[in-house]
């Protein structure tokens, strides 16, 4: 089950900076121990938290974060999987997150979209047993609010407006999805994640003045190769 300890620990998140420090597979930056200076330098200059993908980037962020700071600074985990015949890919399986536990996450993010999930899985059996076998909270990623107010029922311990944008039923809109936000806010009782498609200053604190708990940045913060390639597509059509 989860303790009061972690509880405590997520606590620190409301109304902060959650950085996502991940990088594409084939980049120089993709290293375990670059990832983890990343998401050092991330706490360093303010972040309360940090979002880390795969199982070896959450021990080295864990590693790194244990070493250099003596307050404890929460990591939310996943594992970006492909299944065949499925699309649900951050975290689809029990499997999936309890190897994310034990590489050293306080908080499993988990795909809580209503698409098709593998045989045996389900959002409340895989919530029930992140709960109770590995003792850890969870985020829900969602595209949708009738998403969010399912993986609220199920049990999750906060919900993100993550996949909106990138979803068959999301993809005529654009993160960030501000609406999806505003109506989170407004119908859930637990913590609401603003994430996606945050590329400014003023967009974090536009989600915050709408009522996100906390918000989290990737691409503009980490993404060095996604943001060198739109410049360079930029320059090149100039």
């Amino acid at each position: 089950m989860v303790n009061s300890t972690d509880k405590k620990l997520v606590s620190g998140l409301v109304s902060g900076l959650i950085v996502s420090c991940q990088a594409p597979a084939d980049s120089p930056l993709y290293e375990p121990k670059i990832i983890a200076a990343i998401a050092h330098a991330a706490i360093l200059r303010g972040a309360s938290g940090v979002r880390i993908d795969t199982p070896a980037h959450v021990s080295a962020v864990r590693e790194e974060l244990q070493k250099n700071f003596e307050t404890p600074y929460p990591i939310i985990g996943l594992w970006k999987q492909t299944l065949p015949d499925y699309e649900v890919y951050i975290t689809p399986r029990f499997a999936d997150a309890e190897a994310i536990a034990a590489a050293g996450a306080d908080i499993i993010a988990i795909d809580a979209t209503e698409r098709k999930r593998p045989p045996g899985e389900s959002l409340a059996s895989l919530i029930q047993r992140i709960h109770n076998d590995l003792g850890k909270m969870v985020m829900a990623d969602v595209d949708t609010i009738a998403a969010a107010i399912a993986a609220e029922k199920a049990g999750a311990d906060m919900v993100g407006t993550t996949l909106y944008g990138y979803t068959a039923a999301t993809k005529n809109f654009s993160p960030p999805g501000f609406d999806l936000l505003e109506a989170m806010v407004t119908t859930l009782q637990v913590p609401v994640i603003c994430e996606g498609g945050i590329s400014a200053p003023a967009m974090a604190k536009k989600a915050l003045e709408i009522g996100a708990d906390a918000v989290v940045v990737g691409t503009d913060i980490t993404g060095i190769d996604l943001k060198v390639q739109a410049y360079q597509g930029a320059i090149a059509r100039g």
